[in-house]
């Protein structure tokens, strides 16, 4: 269905990343950024995850030569705090305890950087509802240990979707990759075309 003339860089490390980038059906490398993310200053969380996610970007276009490079960097907002991954079980405790029976954002930067240097961003976010958790569901939740490698300490593709009550928006989104916004992105700069029979 979809055809690509560039060689695709994936820079993320995350599986969910992946997954959802493979929905595409087109072949990519996957090249990780070694940057700190604590570096980036910004006036408003869209600017910040959109600079964070230029940093990822910008660092592994270094190491790919003639190559597309997409990025990205999700964080969670809260009252406009960011939650970020937690580091031990009480900040995870901590990250639910305030999200239940609330809502939040998720935001998700995507970065595409092409071989000649232009470089694309743009930030999608979707509203994500929890319902009221009791105390023993996060405790339980926390012990799974699903919570520490996702920014606000929930995954919403994992066990974590007992926690949600709804979602406004791109469900992708909250997983990580907006899909469906990065594949319009990707055929307006014509890096990826739909392929004739």
């Amino acid at each position: 269905m979809l055809k690509t003339n560039h060689k695709l860089v994936l820079a993320s490390a995350s599986p969910r990343r992946k997954e959802l980038l493979s929905m595409l059906a087109l072949p990519f490398e996957v090249l990780t950024s070694e940057v700190e993310e604590t570096s980036v200053q910004a006036n408003t969380m869209q600017d910040y995850v959109k600079e964070v996610a230029l940093l990822k970007t910008r660092d592994v276009a270094k190491k790919a030569a003639n190559a597309t490079i997409i990025g990205a960097d999700t964080i969670v907002v809260y009252n406009q705090e960011l939650l970020h991954k937690p580091k031990t079980r009480e900040e995870a405790i901590s990250h639910l305890l305030r999200l239940s029976n609330n809502k939040h954002s998720v935001m998700t930067a995507v970065a595409i950087i092409e071989p000649n240097g232009k470089e694309t961003t743009f930030v999608e976010e979707t509203t994500v509802v929890f319902h009221r958790l009791s105390q023993e569901l996060i405790e339980a939740y926390v012990d799974s240990g699903d919570p520490f490698d996702k920014a606000g300490g929930y995954g919403i593709q994992t066990i974590g979707t007992l926690l949600v009550k709804r979602i406004e928006g791109d469900y992708n989104n909250v997983v990580g990759l907006p899909l469906a916004a990065l594949f319009s992105q990707l055929v307006d700069l014509q890096i990826v075309q739909f392929a004739k029979e």
